[in-house]
């Protein structure tokens, strides 16, 4: 039953998450595209449509078409191939908050992917955190599913390896 259960798990918050951050983007298009920077709470949130080419803070984005496919396309592609049959693989021997962590980082990364080879490698990008003038990239919901996945992945497994010494005592 767990293995079932973990299975329908892993692919019920894949459908969730990716429709999640696709269905953001195609609001952002349709509302932000064009609109300039609309903000909130002092400035603290803004939504701006931008189109990245790049990677993070638009890393990249002078490469060439043909290279930019095959850097931010079709070899982080590959890598989410091995990350997904590794998450199937070993589902059942992952504690369930390494599991959802894994899940986080494998779907914000394939809805980004997505994006870069559905729309000749445009990402959008609409959210814009701080205060004055730190402040974060604009990103996505897909970048914010990626980072809070590789931060619960960092505390949870530091909290797993503290816990290995006592258990195995």
């Amino acid at each position: 039953m767990k293995k079932k259960f973990r299975l329908l798990l892993f692919f019920g918050l894949l459908v969730v998450l990716i429709g999640a951050d696709k269905l953001s983007k195609e609001i952002a298009g349709e509302h932000l595209k064009g609109q300039g920077t609309i903000t909130y709470l002092h400035d603290t949130f803004r939504l701006q449509y931008v189109e990245n080419v790049g990677a993070f803070l638009s890393f990249g984005s002078g490469l060439s078409p043909e290279a930019s496919f095959w850097i931010f396309g079709i070899i982080p592609s590959l890598f989410l191939l091995g990350f997904l049959v590794y998450i199937i693989w070993n589902r059942n021997e992952m504690s369930l908050s390494i599991f959802i962590s894994y899940v986080l980082i494998l779907a914000g990364g394939i809805g980004n992917i997505s994006d870069r080879l559905i729309n000749d490698r445009h990402v959008t990008d609409f959210l814009n955190v701080g205060i004055g003038s730190l402040r974060t990239g604009i990103f996505n919901l897909a970048d914010l599913f990626v980072t809070t996945g590789v931060i619960c992945l960092f505390f949870f497994l530091r909290a797993e390896s503290k816990n290995k010494p006592a258990q195995e005592a």
